[in-house]
């Protein structure tokens, strides 16, 4: 028996403040493409979630936000115990969507969004969308542009070509990462 969930209104924001339009499950073509948290057909696509379950099914919440329990001890130890690293900005999403409402937010992330997609459309050479996924769910939103302008320029002086996606996606890779390093932001999971 699958158990019905209600359908968010702002499914590209986590319940969790997970980025979920900042997923490369999100920007998957076929049937495993996710629809955010709580879109469309999401119960058929993910297994049960007790924060999903507490928000929105008893709470009907869009986020833990929105709770006046938050941060509860299901969220607060992401930053410190959780492998998933778009986990760690989940609980500084959250209190920008409390402290400036999730309009607010969502303009931040439709930005992020929309730098993503000029990643994946003009960068992505097949291997690096999981990256500047990741990288734009960390990185300040500055660093990104500062990055994008960085590359297309060093591309330019460079004289790689346009088609050359491997190339490109070199030189924007290693720029957000010099940014990220920078700023102790770690774009990649550290294997033991």
């Amino acid at each position: 028996m699958t158990t019905e969930y209600p359908i968010k209104k702002y499914p590209t924001v986590a319940c969790c403040g997970l980025d979920c339009g900042l997923c490369p499950m999100y920007y998957t073509k076929g049937p495993s493409k996710c629809p955010g948290c709580c879109g469309p057909n999401f119960i058929n696509k993910h297994p049960s979630c007790s924060i999903i379950t507490c928000c929105v099914k008893k709470s009907n919440f869009e986020t833990c936000a929105e709770c006046s329990e938050f941060p509860c001890s299901k969220i607060n130890k992401w930053d410190k115990y959780d492998s998933f690293i778009s986990h760690k900005v989940s609980l500084s999403n959250l209190e920008i969507i409390k402290e400036e409402g999730i309009e607010q937010f969502l303009t931040q992330q439709k930005r992020r969004i929309e730098l993503l997609e000029l990643m994946l459309e003009e960068f992505n050479e097949g291997r690096s969308k999981s990256f500047f996924c990741i990288a734009t769910a960390l990185l300040p939103i500055d660093d990104l542009e500062k990055g994008l302008k960085e590359s297309k320029r060093q591309i330019k002086e460079e004289k790689i070509d346009a088609k050359d996606l491997k190339a490109k996606s070199k030189v924007l890779k290693d720029n957000l990462t010099k940014l990220a390093n920078f700023k102790s932001i770690e774009l990649k999971l550290k294997r033991k």
